[in-house]
């Protein structure tokens, strides 16, 4: 008894404890807040996005009934500024504008202000974006866009500086006083054609597919290859992984070198550039000149998961050794910087520390050689470090110097060399590490994580290493335990417990497409029975029966302008090719028709795209190869088929569609195959198989006898 009653009265004192810290942490939070001298409503938000603005004298308001609401009683405008935490010139804008007393009074007297992450609402994002793309032929953040209380967009653009911007504001209101008949004609006009832009109305017809047609859209690509630094032959350049995993695959199948030297040679000209963060691992957006040196230093989740799977599969393809450091380098950044404890990654990276754009990861001659002494100068050869910089605020590590031509000069080997440069930025990333760090943004999203997983896995294949299988596991699982409802419906976005926003398609698409491949990596069937749960959600709440498309929104979420439908590639592939790939891919391993028909259907309605518009369409090209060269099915079944699986994964086979299990399975074609004995390899085509064998180099000649 005397034992009990202690231990009561130390749970009482750790509740007690627990109620005086969160009253403390109540206080501190009132107290800073009080200690501002403007709080507006986005001060209740998760997003650090909008927390970056929830003391700006701006009144802003979040998107929500209470903004629109507001905006329809007092017949205002609506201003709707839709940014992200790691976009420079949204900084910009808001340091020069949105913090400065008189615009802000300005802002609230004539419109009801709406801050939108476009991150977490990319529904939003997407009606706007459109509409300023009509209104102005251009897009980009910050976006800014003046609507009608109803939300029917009329006008808007992306970056105005001060003086501009309070002119456009002025002149907004005035148009809406004095010709409103005008502005309410443009609000239809706008509104009209955002809602038919990239909308799929009709089904189209089936049709063949043929290998000729594809390679006449490779050949008219072909001509925008940048043949000296890779990537397209323009500037500012963007990495665009889905395009270059099309034509990774489309090598493939088709052994056309060219477009296998194109895909090496970008690879290794960013592997080398300053978009690549040569001290850390890890890529930024993007360049912002033609030869992948002068970053935009955000450094995003989406570009380095599709990343981690682009560098993987081409180091199976390869077997280049730079690589594999990429992969390991850009693992150890995601693992270092943006991880969080419960088991998933956070967003971004921004590219300012310090209040200037680059600071956190630019170099000064003078540093370098204090820090890395007698090795400096061959150091500071190999990345182009000067006195007088090699950018306007510093030096930007970048590769220029062939390695061969300083192994003769300093008379090393390649392993010393190699050895010297690994030491010197493992002194450097220490250094920086004493640095004012870039904001970070702190939220999961479940789209962005799933492609990570998918990231892990192709690592995972490429290297062997089983800690990247397990932390593939570890965040589908956090998507599983943090991110569903029911087992089935998913939040968008997580931060410090809480989890909100109904997810839309690339939340549902990528998710799919990562269990679906993590069945494929560790041969666990629960992966494939979630995926299954989900895709008929999916089917049930955004699918269009008139189209055969999805939408990108759900059922259940309040009705926008328009309801989009997302079809072509961007830095992130389509959630609408996502979702074909995985009807494909579990159709086909669960032995469900009906799903590959759905993918089937998708892709008649996109043939046309993808053929005239293929770098746009890469994830759809990749289905349209499978559907013209159908894949191989290998069945793997024994006590040692995840070991067998394991050796087969360190080539790079894209058209093979892998099952396997080891122990007895109800899968069509793992059903009856099982053998406590030995484990057999069933290599299978068109519903047609060889016969077993449990020799890996007989799969592999058979393969690539094609």
């Amino acid at each position: 008894m005397k034992i009990r009653f202690k231990y009561a009265l130390l749970m009482l004192g750790f509740v007690f404890f627990g109620i005086l810290l969160v009253n403390f942490v109540w206080a501190q939070t009132q107290n800073k807040i009080m200690n501002e001298k403007h709080t507006n409503s986005l001060i209740n938000e998760t997003s650090p996005y909008l927390l970056q603005h929830a003391h700006n004298p701006v009144n802003w308001y979040p998107w929500g009934d209470e903004a629109l609401q507001k905006a329809q009683a007092e017949n205002k405008l609506l201003l709707i500024s839709i940014g992200y935490s790691a976009c420079h010139w949204c900084h910009v804008m808001e340091h020069e504008s949105f913090e400065n007393e008189e615009i802000a009074k300005l802002m609230n007297e004539l419109f009801v202000c709406i801050k939108v992450d476009r991150e977490e609402r990319p529904d939003i994002d997407q009606v706007y974006m459109d509409a300023v793309q009509l209104i102005t032929g251009r897009g980009g953040w910050p976006l800014n866009c003046f609507a009608l209380p109803d939300g029917r967009p009329f006008y808007g653009g992306t970056y105005f500086p001060s003086d501009d911007w309070v002119k456009v504001l002025k002149a907004i209101s005035n148009a809406y006083i004095t010709e409103k008949d005008k502005v309410l004609k443009s609000a239809e006009q706008v509104s009209e054609g955002v809602k038919t832009s990239g909308l799929i109305v009709d089904k189209a017809e089936s049709s063949l597919y043929t290998i000729d047609d594809l390679s006449t859209s490779v050949n008219v690509w072909k001509s925008s290859f940048d043949k000296k630094y890779g990537g397209e032959n323009r500037a500012p350049k963007f990495p665009i992984p889905i395009s270059l995993d099309f034509l990774l695959n489309y090598y493939c199948n088709t052994k056309d070198v060219e477009v296998l030297d194109h895909v090496v040679l970008s690879l290794d000209k960013m592997a080398e550039g300053g978009i690549y963060d040569q001290v850390g691992g890890g890529f930024a957006r993007y360049s912002v000149d033609e030869y992948w040196k002068v970053p935009h230093f955000e450094k995003m989740l989406y570009d380095n998961a599709q990343l981690l799977s682009l560098y993987s599969n081409a180091y199976r393809l390869t077997n280049k050794p730079l690589y594999k450091r990429v992969v390991e380098e850009t693992i150890g950044f995601l693992e270092r910087e943006l991880s969080l404890t419960e088991g998933g990654f956070y967003s971004a990276l921004d590219a300012d520390s310090e209040g200037v754009e680059g600071k956190f990861y630019v170099w000064e001659k003078e540093e370098i050689d204090r820090l890395l002494g007698d090795d400096s100068p061959i150091f500071s050869e190999y990345y182009e470090v000067s006195k007088l910089a090699n950018w306007e605020e510093g030096n930007i590590l970048h590769i220029k110097k062939e390695k061969s031509d300083l192994l003769d000069k300093y008379h090393l080997s390649e392993i010393a060399f190699d050895e010297l440069m690994k030491k010197s930025k493992q002194k450097l990333l220490l250094a920086r590490d004493e640095r004012v760090r870039p904001g970070l943004d702190d939220k999961f999203l479940s789209s962005w994580n799933a492609l990570l997983i998918k990231g892990y896995l192709d690592a995972y294949k490429a290297i062997g290493d089983e800690a990247y299988l397990k932390r593939a596991d570890q965040i589908a699982n956090f998507i599983m335990e943090r991110m569903t409802q029911s087992g089935v419906q998913l939040f968008r976005t997580y931060k410090k417990g809480d989890s909100r926003i109904n997810a839309f398609l690339d939340d549902y698409s990528f998710t799919l497409e990562a269990f679906i491949a993590l069945y494929q990596a560790s041969f666990d069937e629960a992966w494939l029975k979630r995926a299954d749960a989900m895709m008929s959600y999916v089917i049930r709440n955004f699918y269009d029966d008139k189209s055969g498309m999805f939408f990108y929104t759900s059922v259940e979420d309040a009705v926008l302008v328009a309801r989009k439908m997302e079809v072509m590639d961007n830095v992130i592939p389509s959630s609408n090719a996502s979702m074909a790939e995985s009807l494909y891919l579990l159709g086909n391993l669960l032995g469900k028709e009906k799903y590959v028909e759905l993918s089937v259907q998708m892709l008649a309605n996109m043939k046309e795209h993808t053929l005239k518009y293929l770098s746009y369409h890469g994830k759809w090209a990749n289905l349209m190869l499978k559907q013209i060269e159908s894949p191989y099915e290998l069945v793997i079944s024994g006590k040692d088929a995840k070991q067998v699986l394991k050796e087969f994964n360190k080539r790079f086979y894209p058209n093979v569609l892998i099952l396997g299990s080891e122990k007895e399975s109800d899968l069509p074609l793992l059903k009856n195959r099982f053998n406590n004995e030995t484990t057999s390899l069933y290599l299978c085509k068109d519903k047609a198989c060889f016969l077993p064998t449990s020799n890996m180099d007989e799969v592999v000649r058979r393969i690539d006898l094609k």
